[in-house]
């Protein structure tokens, strides 16, 4: 029996020591209580995510994938994190799933079941590939299930707004797939009958915190006070792994009749109870700035999304 077994930890590895990475590694170090670094994995040697987990006696490898492969602990490593590009995952999933490692997506690739840890983490925890969806569907998702809990709601939009400093390379090069993930997520796991997502990079300075709206069309004898009161428990709920997570202002509800056209970016005329929801999502600041809230929010459910799983496995 090796060390992390009698310690009741998992070992996990980091495949990406990008912003992302690093910030989920520090998050490891710091919060988990079933999970323990097992290697930090990247493709560049100069990076500052590699340099930082050395410094943090972490193993690490500049070979990306093929060099976690051939590490002398790789057998250790049970929980798999990806958070390089949509790309890359397809080969990394298919390498780990053949060593039984779990995958944890933060890739907007969606190989495995889109998960959002408050909403439906725990009938996925055997999956061998969880995704993690996107920033503004770990945001706004449990939003709309708070909502289609206690009512029906016929169709969800949301719009995440970030800073421009906060969206790297490979958010840019996945706006499309941002798009499309959370749309579809906002359906599978929010509840919605249809679902759409926006995403903004807002540029202003200094930059400012990720915002974001969350509109949910439901029906004209809808309980108000009861989705209102499922509103502000899940927000409690999500806080708990997401300490910045927070409405921005009290939830509003508005009527809408057939002939109206909705308030939102549907072209639909429906009648029905408009429910919005104002968000605001500050960072923890481990690695990244207060302000970089959607990258922080990825990794706080990654890491939650973990940490149940391990726990899962102490408990069986």
């Amino acid at each position: 029996m090796n060390d992390i077994e009698r310690n009741d930890k998992q070992a996990v590895a980091i495949i990406g020591s990008g912003n992302i990475g690093t910030d989920l590694m520090i998050k490891v170090m710091r919060r988990a209580k079933h999970l323990e670094m097992g290697a930090m994995v990247g493709i560049d040697r100069a990076s500052d995510g590699l340099a930082r987990a050395e410094r943090m006696g972490v193993r690490t490898t500049a070979e990306g994938i093929d060099g976690l492969l051939a590490m002398p602990n790789f057998s250790d490593i049970r929980i798999a994190f990806d958070a390089t590009s949509a790309s890359a995952h397809h080969r990394h999933a298919a390498m780990l799933r053949e060593h039984g490692v779990q995958v944890i997506d933060l890739t907007p690739a969606a190989i495995g079941p889109f998960v959002v840890p408050v909403v439906n983490l725990l009938s996925h925890l055997d999956e061998p590939n969880i995704n993690m969806v996107t920033c503004g569907g770990q945001a706004t998702i449990p939003i709309v299930h708070a909502v289609s809990r206690v009512a029906p709601v016929r169709y969800a939009e949301i719009v995440a707004s970030i800073s421009s400093k906060s969206a790297g390379p490979g958010t840019r090069a996945n706006i499309d797939e941002f798009t499309e993930t959370t749309s579809k997520a906002i359906e599978a796991v929010g509840g919605a009958a249809r679902g759409k997502a926006i995403i903004v990079l807002n540029p202003a300075e200094p930059p400012l915190m990720m915002r974001d709206t969350v509109y949910c069309l439901t029906a004209e004898d809808a309980d108000t006070d009861a989705v209102e009161s499922s509103i502000h428990a899940m927000v409690a709920a999500v806080a708990k792994y997401v300490p910045g997570y927070r409405l921005k202002q009290a939830v509003q509800f508005d009527r809408y009749t057939a002939a109206q056209p909705l308030a939102l970016h549907s072209k639909e005329r429906l009648a029905g109870i408009k429910v919005s929801v104002y968000l605001e999502v500050e960072g923890a600041a481990h690695y990244l700035p207060a302000y970089a809230g959607n990258l922080d929010i990825m990794t706080s459910a990654a890491l939650a999304a973990a940490e149940q799983i391990a726990a899962s496995r102490v408990a069986a």
